[in-house]
């Protein structure tokens, strides 16, 4: 009874997370010059929260639920570590650009060891397109183990295909018998193991991302957004486990909680190129 219950509780907050996104989305990119759709969806916003309070209230009655799943996310290898000294990146790109458009010019960023970056900034500033041209700097380096979970998962996951079938391209059987009893532990149902990819909600489809991660044994991640699928429920085991990644990590993300949690340095993307706003040792703030 306990386990349906914080089943169908993740999914329902999956499903709230989901349409939080939305709106929040449709907040920070409508315009001045509509200020009756502003205070729609202000009004909108208002009544999603409340919805996420009345859940979380009604969640407290359960039986045997735990404040923290720890079993939601499967554990990076305790083995993975970086030198301090090692060089990650050492970038300088003169312009940054699609198409025509220039969005950024005289950007540098040095990473070296295990650091944990954030990269934050406006709508439209560039921040997925810059974190699409690091990956191609590093995804043929041989000294690293670099992975990339880009916004829009599609570029990724091949959604004809099932976990099972997605995660056997690439391993051994051994491997996917250790991928099924995490998908276990990560909440999937056999119909969600052996259904297709594409039918899955966008919080499973994280979770299909993050167990590649774990089985490819990557050592540097570039992460566009990593929380933004993920249920409430979820967040603070996401968080907890790239916190304590021994890898380095290039992220981009409008989460306050990941860049004050996981992330040592914060940059801000502008015209003119990443400006530091946060290092280790005080509250993540805004720029």
């Amino acid at each position: 009874m306990a386990k349906k219950q914080r089943d169908d509780y993740e999914k329902q907050m999956e499903r709230w997370q989901e349409i939080y996104n939305r709106v929040d989305h449709e907040q920070r990119v409508i315009t001045r010059q509509d200020p009756g759709g502003a205070r729609l969806l202000k009004k909108k916003m208002k009544s999603v929260l409340a919805q996420r309070k009345r859940f979380e209230r009604e969640a407290k009655d359960f039986l045997d639920f735990p404040e923290e799943e720890e079993a939601i996310l499967t554990k990076f290898n305790d083995d993975i570590t970086i030198p301090n000294g090692k060089v990650i990146l050492d970038f300088f790109l003169p312009e940054l650009q699609i198409d025509e458009k220039i969005l950024s010019r005289n950007i540098r960023l040095f990473v070296s060891g295990s650091e944990h970056i954030g990269i934050i900034g406006k709508n439209g500033a560039g921040k997925s397109t810059l974190l699409a041209v690091l990956w191609e700097k590093l995804k043929e380096r041989r000294d690293i183990i670099p992975y990339f979970m880009p916004q829009d998962y599609a570029k990724k996951l091949d959604y004809s295909k099932t976990p099972v079938q997605y995660l056997a391209d690439n391993y051994t059987k051994e491997d996917i018998t250790r991928a099924r009893t995490y998908m276990g532990c990560m909440r999937f149902t056999h119909e969600e193991m052996t259904g297709k990819i594409g039918s899955l909600s966008g919080g499973q489809k994280a979770k299909i991302l993050f167990l590649d991660m774990v089985l490819r044994n990557a050592n540097v991640l570039l992460l566009d957004e990593p929380t933004r699928n993920f249920s409430p429920l979820s967040g603070p085991v996401v968080r907890k486990a790239l916190k304590n990644f021994g890898g380095a990590i290039i992220s981009v993300s409008h989460d306050r909680k990941y860049l004050g949690e996981v992330c040592d340095k914060v940059y801000l993307l502008t015209e003119n190129g990443l400006e530091v706003c946060h290092e280790t040792g005080g509250t993540y703030g805004s720029c």
